[in-house]
């Protein structure tokens, strides 16, 4: 078992987010924490804020430079962004009839575009001789063989297209990086802005407050070795297929 030195988190606004950064801040491990964020972030111990809307490239490589010049190598990145609904209209689609451009540009955005451009200019910043890992919340639903309901045109696609792009990250950073990890996570359903309004029929213990899922994707984390590199693994541990 590795644990991070230097860590990132994407997303730390959001529910899944903001208890990572809770959850690392607290590991006598942990040196420097940065938490990026499109929104105000609490000022918290330890940890670095950061304003950034991961959907602007330029501001991504601005903050990448920044890292880069402090000459810390992050050793763990989690992106823990994404979104399925909103509320000015966004719904998963429960049939083809109800797909739109307009929503595709917008799930895609956030889902898998984002966290492209973040590995764009973040993976480069990671240590070569090292261990270190590249992760990103995906979602079962993202999963191809194990589509059995259909529906949710834009969500599933966007989290299948992430875990294609996670799948060649892995490939292509392993030439240089032996020891980086690069997967995709399923945290399971939790009370956040995202599941909310999907999680009434869900058994109450399989639904998970924020802090108590960071914990379980930080264990999963921890227990990750190079030849999980590329694949997708639930809150369990367990890998889901593609």
């Amino acid at each position: 078992m590795t644990l991070p030195r230097n860590v990132i988190i994407f997303g730390a606004s959001g529910g899944i987010g903001s208890a990572l950064v809770d959850h690392y801040a607290a590991q006598p491990n942990v040196e420097t924490l940065h938490a990026v964020a499109r929104r105000p972030l609490p000022e918290r111990p330890g940890v670095q804020n950061h304003r950034v809307d991961i959907t602007d490239e330029a501001a991504l490589e601005m903050l990448a430079g920044q890292i880069r010049q402090s000459k810390v190598h992050p050793d763990l990145i989690v992106v823990a962004t994404g979104i399925l609904s909103d509320e000015n209209g966004l719904q998963p689609e429960k049939s083809y009839r109800q797909q739109s451009v307009a929503a595709f540009e917008q799930v895609f955005a956030i889902n898998t575009f984002a966290p492209a451009m973040i590995a764009r200019h973040f993976l480069g910043l990671m240590p070569r001789k090292s261990p270190a890992t590249f992760a990103a919340l995906s979602a079962r639903v993202g999963s191809i063989s194990d589509n059995q309901l259909g529906g949710w045109h834009a969500y599933r696609a966007s989290k299948a297209a992430l875990n294609m792009l996670i799948r060649n990250y892995a490939i292509e950073m392993g030439r240089t990086h032996e020891q980086l990890i690069c997967v995709g996570l399923h945290p399971g359903t939790v009370r956040t802005d995202l599941s909310d309004p999907f999680s009434k029929n869900v058994p109450e213990d399989k639904l998970f407050d924020p802090a108590q899922a960071a914990g379980y994707l930080a264990d999963v984390l921890a227990g990750l070795t190079p030849g999980d590199s590329g694949a997708v693994f639930d809150w369990a541990g367990k890998a889901i297929p593609a």
